[in-house]
């Protein structure tokens, strides 16, 4: 058996609003978890119109009240927006809220466009080469404190709990692969940005892998996209929307609303538009209940991984909830009975 979990981007529907879209992150928590999957996780976006995930912290702590066992985490933080020292202490009363529960999934992808990194970098100074030292100061303060010979030497990051989160680096590269071994976290490789390379970076991140208070030995992931419904034809037919949400963000550079399935199969594509959606295809697991699940044990497969993080874009709520359910019941989930 493999480990399936949840990742959830907030995603805004046409003609739907980000109110809704939080809602609906909240409502397949609860489903998830009823379901059997491992971790849900949120993701973190700015200035983005189609995703209404800009707070991962503020979501988490919503979504770890209305559940009471699934892991609740973050995919991810992204560090070098942030003070190393602030991001462990939300994560510390996080951990206090719900012991055992959260994981820290951080990233340093830019999660926005220009106009509002600069906003959140303002009066900061880190940057991409401080990126490994903020991952080692984060850990220092969730753990022990800083050691003497750190410039804040004694600090810690409070409340006092009685164990750190899950720590998760998240990449799309071998260099991110290899931090994460040299460190001593999990590894989440993001599948759905790099179609290619996946193999390769875990591959590094095991073969290097440095055991560390974290981790004794390397935990990997795999993070896909997914459209599921009960044959092969109808997933196609839903995972249009992500067809022209994929269009629409190469024109414009910024998510829009994921569009109806009406928008989609009427849309008028022209032939650098339909090499688009062939390119994007590459990264989305399209299928029947039966082909997904053998896909997703191929990719653990060939990843040496144990675990498969899904992300599910589509128009109508009530589609993508189906997905998740088939593929749970599919993979042999073993889910929760409702309460009576």
């Amino acid at each position: 058996m493999i480990k399936l979990s949840v990742l959830d981007q907030s995603p805004v529907s046409e003609g739907s609003s980000p109110a809704e879209a939080l809602a609906q992150t909240a409502a397949l928590a609860r489903e998830a978890e009823r379901l059997g999957y491992f971790r849900f996780w949120v993701a973190e976006h700015h200035f983005a119109p189609g995703l209404a995930g800009s707070s991962p912290e503020v979501l988490m702590a919503h979504l770890a009240a209305v559940t009471s066992s699934i892991r609740i985490g973050s995919g991810g933080i992204l560090l070098p927006h942030y003070s190393a020292y602030k991001v462990a202490e939300n994560f510390r009363v996080l951990q206090a809220l719900y012991p055992g529960r959260i994981d820290l999934g951080i990233g340093r992808a830019a999660g926005g466009g220009v106009l509002a990194v600069r906003a959140l970098q303002e009066y900061g100074k880190a940057g991409p080469d401080h990126y490994s030292l903020q991952i080692a100061d984060l850990i220092a303060y969730l753990n022990n404190g800083a050691d003497l010979h750190h410039r804040f030497a004694g600090l810690q990051a409070m409340p006092v709990v009685a164990s750190p989160p899950e720590i998760w680096l998240l990449g799309s590269s071998r260099d991110s692969a290899e931090l994460a071994a040299r460190l001593g976290t999990g590894l989440a490789f993001a599948r759905f940005i790099n179609f290619s390379e996946g193999e390769e970076a875990m591959a590094a991140y095991r073969a290097h892998f440095c055991p560390s208070p974290l981790l004794l030995k390397p935990q990997g992931m795999v993070a896909v996209f997914a459209a599921c419904a009960e044959t092969a034809e109808e997933a196609d037919r839903l995972a249009s929307s992500m067809d022209l949400s994929a269009v629409l963000l190469d024109k414009t550079h910024v998510s829009t609303p994921t569009p109806s399935i009406e928008s989609a199969l009427s849309y008028p594509y022209t032939p650098y538009e339909k090499h688009i959606v062939s390119e994007n295809r590459k990264h989305i697991l399209v299928g029947s209940p039966e082909e997904i699940c053998d896909q997703l044990y191929e990719i653990c497969a060939r990843f040496g991984c144990e675990e498969v993080i899904i992300a599910s874009v589509m128009h109508d709520f009530s589609d993508k909830l189906k997905s998740y359910r088939l593929i749970a019941e599919a993979c042999g989930l073993a889910g929760r009975q409702s309460p009576s």
